[in-house]
Formats: structure tokens, sequence, C-alpha cells
């Protein structure tokens, strides 16, 4: 059996939709070990991701308070967002003549798994099973968190309306105790959830001081001797050793001492016996010491980096949760391992690693001793690099909850494969090449799009360069978590569900890609109408519903919290990339000038000297910046930098202001 989702109502951030999250079948970790390919952790992993303050160590916390601490929750359990439309509906129930008492509850259902050929003993589970059940795979646990105190209860009733803060007073003094139901809303007496689920936490920051890592591991060790009985050849040479030494201090000390003693005193009276009194539980704690072996040397478990202890004691606490697990026993409860941010002090390369280092720590155990482990692993982390990790490893993005805050309440997004899937394409073929596209690409920064306030896709070198700029100093912006990503034209297609279903405000930058005949590229051809015109962007013609025909485009298909943005009509005609829309927008600004000088001298030279000037010849520019992106950004961005008049920094295209103001709107409507 195992768990299988928890649902969270009213329990802090989490309100009363959108708070359901799901967790990988135990089932996963045992068939990963009979395999014959060891285990793959990532797969087997559940992993609850977002940025921080949304709720992920929250669904922590709740199995806590139910398992550790026998469903005991205070007034600041409850969701603030909650009480207040629950004080609300109880001041309009005054109105309607039969009044809604205010009593708040905090309420979790639990969905458990259960497989028809488990071993398990589900005893536990018996007083949530009816007939019905037998045959089923799921059992439903219903928990309500109500007030214990009958007097608290009747106060609120009785508050009346215009004292919400009466009502709040209230409630902190109160104390709430959850209660177990079945399918059928029967209460389950003398069942507390600690029966059915064990849950291990590994918290963040378990590194407390400079010799954790030795009581972490003495600790280990002496449970192997007292509770395995490894100890023996141990004991042997401590007794061995203390007859020895205890023999020495009489023959050379304790008979001498003696002797002078009796001077003053008659031996009859007081006499001193030394004996050496070497244990185990000594030995661990003062003699023997903890230390790392690199590169053939012993170093001090105080000289090494808080990365690598940081590791070594989540694997610490591994190996002494897996040591005690019982060996070829069945299994009468459900174990979740919950590791909390476990990217704390360690550099990216250690945490793309992390789940690998885990892997490789849970098999060695599991090859050493005949265990029949069941546990379900939960890590809960705001790292882009653990997250990389996961779906590299794995190979998917099964089991991946994903929490936001939408108008300051939590939101749980369960990925699976399925959902985030390319759909661009009909081909089932292509549609594989898509999502192994998007497994490998995310990897490449775009990860942090899960932890990004808004994101924004890019097609080239420069807009992806100069955005950062004009982000910087835009005073709002600047104080959100942006990211921006260079997709490389239609590659960018490939989020579009990913993007739909995690709804970070989402801006993505297209160009128009008029498509020309040969003699209009060969001419330098500016475009001044669009009439009869096609795309060559893959992009615009997915989103358009007139596809590769740009002479009316109505964009369709796209999500609510997507905006897609392309060049307009700019100085009379209508660029089709950043660097020509740029060029037309600012044609007279002297940063510019000196940049084209700096970048293409002979060209822009011939430019400002023809008739048609800069406006008449942008797509001449532009074809000729096509090799030279690169430099014309940093070379954009090294006079900005160094610019001391800040009217002459050059401004961004139209479209891209448009588009910047919709993504700075979308961000205050969130706050």
């Amino acid at each position: 059996m195992y768990l299988k989702s928890i649902t969270l109502r009213n329990f802090r951030k989490f309100g009363g939709t959108n708070n359901t999250v799901s967790f990988v079948d135990a089932r996963a970790f045992k068939d990963a070990a009979a395999d014959g390919n060891g285990i793959n952790i990532a797969s087997t992993t559940t992993l609850i991701v977002g940025k921080n303050n949304v709720g992920k160590t929250t669904v922590i916390s709740a199995l806590h308070s139910l398992i550790k601490k026998d469903g005991i929750f205070t007034y600041s359990d409850v969701n603030f967002g909650y009480l207040k439309e629950l004080y609300r509906q109880y001041e309009e129930s005054f109105t309607d003549g039969e009044v809604v008492s205010p009593v708040p509850r905090i309420e979790f259902d639990f969905i458990i798994g259960v497989e028809s050929d488990s071993k398990d003993i589900i005893s536990n589970l018996a007083p949530f099973m009816t007939l019905g059940d037998v045959a089923e795979s799921e059992i439903s646990i219903s928990v309500k968190c109500g007030l214990e105190d009958e007097g608290i209860i009747d106060d609120i009733g009785n508050i009346g309306i215009g004292k919400y803060d009466e009502y709040i007073e209230l409630l902190r003094k109160a104390t709430f105790k959850a209660k177990y139901y079945d399918t059928t809303g029967e209460p389950v007496k003398n069942f507390r959830l600690k029966q059915l689920i064990e849950l291990k936490p590994i918290n963040a920051n378990i590194i407390k001081d400079e010799k954790c890592l030795s009581r972490a591991f003495n600790k280990i060790v002496k449970y192997r001797v007292d509770k395995l009985g490894q100890g023996t050849d141990i004991d042997n040479i401590l007794s061995t050793f203390n007859t020895s030494v205890t023999n020495n201090l009489k023959d050379k000390h304790t008979d001498r001492i003696n002797t002078s003693v009796s001077k003053i005193e008659s031996a009859e009276h007081i006499k001193v016996h030394l004996r050496s009194d070497a244990t185990f539980e000594k030995l661990m704690t003062d003699v023997v010491k903890y230390e790392y072996v690199e590169n053939n040397q012993n170093i001090p478990e105080n000289q090494f980096g808080l990365g690598y202890t940081n590791l070594m004691m989540i694997i610490a606490e591994l190996i002494d949760y897996m040591e005690q697990y019982p060996e070829d026993a069945f299994n009468s409860q459900i174990n979740l391992i919950s590791i909390e941010e476990p990217e704390n002090h360690m550099h990216p390369q250690m945490q793309e690693n992390f789940i690998k280092s885990i892997n490789e720590a849970i098999s060695s155990l599991l090859e050493t001793g005949n265990k029949r482990v069941n546990s379900q692993l939960i890590i809960t982390t705001h790292s882009s690099h653990v997250l990389n990790s996961k779906i590299h490893s794995g190979s998917s993005f099964d089991f991946i909850n994903y929490i936001t805050a939408i108008n300051n309440a939590s939101k749980v997004i369960c990925l699976t494969d399925e959902l985030v899937r390319p759909t661009r394409s009909k081909d089932p073929i292509e549609r594989e090449k898509d999502f192994a596209f998007l497994k490998k690409h995310i990897k490449y920064k775009v990860s942090e799009l899960f932890f990004s306030d808004a994101v924004i896709f890019v097609e080239g070198i420069t807009e992806e360069v100069l955005l950062h700029y004009y982000i910087e100093n835009d005073s709002y912006l600047s104080n959100r978590y942006l990211s921006i990503f260079n997709i490389n034209g239609a590659h960018g297609l490939v989020y579009h569900d990913l993007i739909k279903i995690l709804s970070v405000p989402t801006l993505v930058i297209t160009d128009l890609d008029i498509k020309r005949c040969k003699d209009e590229k060969e001419d330098c051809i500016n475009i001044t109408s669009l009439g009869s015109r096609k795309t060559t962007n893959k992009t615009l013609d997915y989103y358009n519903k007139n596809g590769d025909d740009i002479e009316q485009i109505e964009l369709e298909h796209v999500p609510e919290n997507m905006n897609l943005i392309y060049q307009g009509k700019c100085q009379d005609q209508y660029p089709s990339s950043f660097e020509e829309a740029f060029i037309l927008e600012n044609h007279d600004n002297p940063v510019l000038d000196a940049v084209l000088t700096s970048v293409k001298p002979t060209i822009f030279s011939q430019v400002k000297a023809s008739a048609e000037g800069v406006i008449g010849n942008s797509y001449k520019l532009q074809r000729k910046l096509s090799s030279n992106k690169s430099d014309f950004a940093n070379t954009l961005l090294y006079h900005y930098l160094a610019e001391s008049n800040s009217d002459n920094i050059p401004k961004l295209p139209g479209y891209i202001t448009d588009g910047i103001t919709w993504l700075r709107t979308k961000l205050e409507g969130e706050m």
C-alpha cells in the first residue's frame, strides 16, 4: 500500500481548490529494484517544486502535524482568506434570517493505493474499508480538524456582526483536533494517522555544528552494534584492553598510591582502586573521529565544505532510516521519507547530481542487506538544478508537483508526461521528437521558468542581451524574478503546453519573418505592405488563424497567461526582425550610429550617404548584421553602459514596449 494523494483544504496557504498533491506509487521503487537494472530514484521520487513561500513545505508540515503531533492544529494553521470569507458569509446570513455559524475547519483527504498482489498487512486500513472496497485499489480517508472547546464554539456562534477582530481573538485561543471519517461519512474512532503512515523527515539546515557528521554516523554504528549484534568483537577488544590497562595501573601506580596513603591512614579505612572503563559508547563519542578521505588524504570534519557535509548528512539520515528498517518484514505502514530543500550549501553541479548521489547510496544499502524497502521518497525544492536532476535522470515529468501562488492562495499543478508533451504536431512520431527535445532543452536554464515570476521567450541573441539591460533599469520589473530564454525560432512551440499548464505570465517575442522572393532578397527591398504576404515563422504560423498568411493576423489558441508579440508597422514599412525594427525605431539615434559604425563601418557609411538613408535601407542593414548579431548586441550594451546621457539610450521597438507593459500589468494583477 502507498500514499497516492493528499488534498489540503483551508490549511495555511491552501484554499478550497487546486490543492491535491500526487505521489509516486511505492511499487515503482520495488519494480525498479526487480528489473535487474538497479534502482532509479529519479523515477521513484515525488518532487514538490516552486518559488519561496508558495506552500512546498506546507505539504510536509501537514503530514508532520497529523502524524507526529497526533492531529493537533492551531489558529495559525487556518487559511486567512477562508476565515475572512467565512465571516463575510456569517454577516450576510443575518440578512437572510438563517444565521450560519463561522466555525472554521481544516480538512484533508487521503487516497491510499492498495496493490492486489501486495503482501502488506492492511489491518490499519480496515476501519475505512466497506464490502465494496474489498476489490478496489483505492481507499479514501477523510480528516476533519475542528475546534475542541465547545465553549469557544458557542462564543463564536454568538459573536455578532462587525466584530471580525474579536472573532480572530477567539480563534487564537482555540485548538483544532483531527477526526477521521470513511467514505460514507461515518466517523472512525480510536484511529490515529501514525498507525497507518510513518514519516521520516530530513529537514533543511541539518548542519548544526562542526561535529554533526560524527554524531550522525556514530548513531548508525551504535545501532548496528546494539540491534544487529555486531559489536561482539569490539566488546572483546575493549574487555581485554580494560583488563590490561587496569593491571598496568595496579602494578605501576595503584599499589604505590595505596602504600603512600597507608602512611597517613590505615589501609582498612581508605584505599584507592584505579581501573580502565572504556566502553563502546565512550569510544564512539570521545575516541573515534570522523574524517573525509580526499585524494588519499584524511581531512578533519571541520575542514570540509558545507555542500559536501550537507550531502553526507542527508545520506547519513537515509542510512540510519534504512538500517533500522526491518529485514524480510511485511509492511503494515506506509513509509514516507521527505527531504526538504537538499540544495542548501550545494553548488549547482552538486545539485544536478543530487538524485544520482542518493540513488547510489540507497542502491548500496540494499545490496548489503536483505531489505524489503517499501518507502516513498518526497523532495521539496526551489532549485532548478534538482528539478533538472529529476527530469533527466528519470526521463520524465511525472510526479512533479508544481506549486505556485495565485492571489495569495497556493495552487498545485501535478505534471505528467501526457500533460507536458508538445501537441503542435498531429504526427505521433513528431510529437515524441518534440518531447525528447523538450526534456533535453529544458536543462539549459529553461527549467528556471518553474521558479520565475514571469518569463520572456526571445528568438535571438540581440533581444536576449538587450532585454536584460532594459529590465534591470525598470524600477518595477527589476524587483521581480524574470527569466529570459533564447529559444531560436520555432523551438519555442514545444513549450506551449508546459507554459499553459504552469500559468506563469509569459511573453513570447517572435518575428514577422516576411517571405521574400529571390529578387527582393538580393535587392534588399523594404516591405511597405503586407498584402498577400506570407511568413516563414512557424510560431506565428501556428498561432495565426490564417496560417502563414500575415495580411490579416488573427491569433488563436494562445493561453491566457501568454502574450505573443511581433513587429508592427514602423516608419511606413514592416520590419521582419528585431534588428530591423530596432534600427527603424532608432534611425537617428547617436548611440546606434556609433555602434553600426563600429560593427559595419563600410556598409553603414554607404547607407548614411544614400538618398534613402537608414530608414530606406533597414532591411539591408538587417541582412548585413545577420552574421554579426552577437557583436552588434554586445557593442550596443557596451555603449549603453558607457553612455552618460540617458536620453541617448535607444528605445525598444513599440511592439516590445507594448509587450512589457502587458507583462507588468499581469504581474501587478497578481500582487
